[in-house]
């Protein structure tokens, strides 16, 4: 991925869209999808960790992937931006040995090289881009490793095609959020990281075509529209939805990792 520096109005943007999950946490927990089992199987297998490892979730939202890891003998640290998400984390992850924390990746303090493994799940995105890659390989000790997950939803052709289109008519769906700093080509071209590698899983799915509009309603994008493109586009996708009250669609969970080459006096 080739991307040019972040204009002071994308900046803006994904500041603004990433403070709203926080006020969905409901919603985002009961509609937005886990992570595999076997996912974090090749994460933890790949990064060699054991009993003790120290682990840094960034932007662990309603505790989805959170859970998977926690209870498996590591020191975990989870860290969200959002309060309500930490809160419905804390209540989700009972009996294990989570530290949970209310802040930025930016605004972390953490000690440098503290870390074997810093992992996140669809939120790497939203960091601020000459912190996210540069504070995460200040903070893995040498030979540390940094994992970045991420989901696709795939509708059929004809859908996804439809979808798309009510993106387009009812507001902007360029900007922030469809940068991929979880691509190889990304975490290749930082220089801090060994060469990625990348697993993924799809699973085939059928969802109720109520839970397809909930889900798609936990989309940055919506969410920073005012109400009214909110209210049009659901109900517009509602009725593109009638006929339809079951939809198939393909989930594709993937995993890009990267050892960290050294340790490096990056300033935060």
């Amino acid at each position: 991925m080739t991307a040019g520096p972040e204009s002071a109005q994308d900046r803006t943007k994904r500041h603004y869209q990433r403070s709203l999950f926080d006020g969905i946490a409901e919603r985002y927990e009961a509609f937005r999808p886990g992570y595999p089992a076997q996912l974090v199987d090749f994460v933890t297998a790949t990064a060699g960790l054991g009993a003790g490892s120290a682990v840094l979730e960034i932007g662990c939202g309603t505790g989805q992937l959170t859970e998977r890891i926690a209870g498996l003998g590591y020191r975990l640290t989870a860290i969200d931006i959002g309060p309500s998400m930490i809160a419905a984390a804390r209540q989700r992850i009972t009996g294990a040995d989570v530290s949970f924390e209310a802040t930025s990746f930016e605004k972390l303090v953490a000690v440098d090289a503290s870390f074997d493994l810093v992992v996140s799940a669809a939120a790497f995105h939203w960091i601020d881009p000459e912190v996210a890659f540069s504070k995460s390989a200040r903070l893995l000790r040498p030979g540390g490793w940094l994992a970045l997950l991420g989901t696709d939803d795939r509708y059929e052709d004809s859908l996804g095609t439809a979808l798309a289109d009510l993106w387009i008519t009812h507001g902007d769906t360029g900007g922030a959020w469809d940068r991929r700093p979880s691509d190889p080509e990304a975490v290749n071209a930082t220089g801090l990281f060994g060469v990625p590698v990348s697993w993924s899983v799809s699973q085939e799915t059928v969802l109720p075509a109520t839970d397809v509009i909930a889900l798609e309603s936990t989309r940055g994008t919506f969410l920073s529209w005012p109400q009214e493109n909110q209210s049009h586009f659901s109900d517009d996708f509602r009725q593109l939805l009638d006929a339809q009250p079951a939809v198939p669609l393909t989930r594709r969970t993937s995993v890009t990792m990267a050892q960290v080459l050294g340790t490096r006096g990056q300033e935060k």
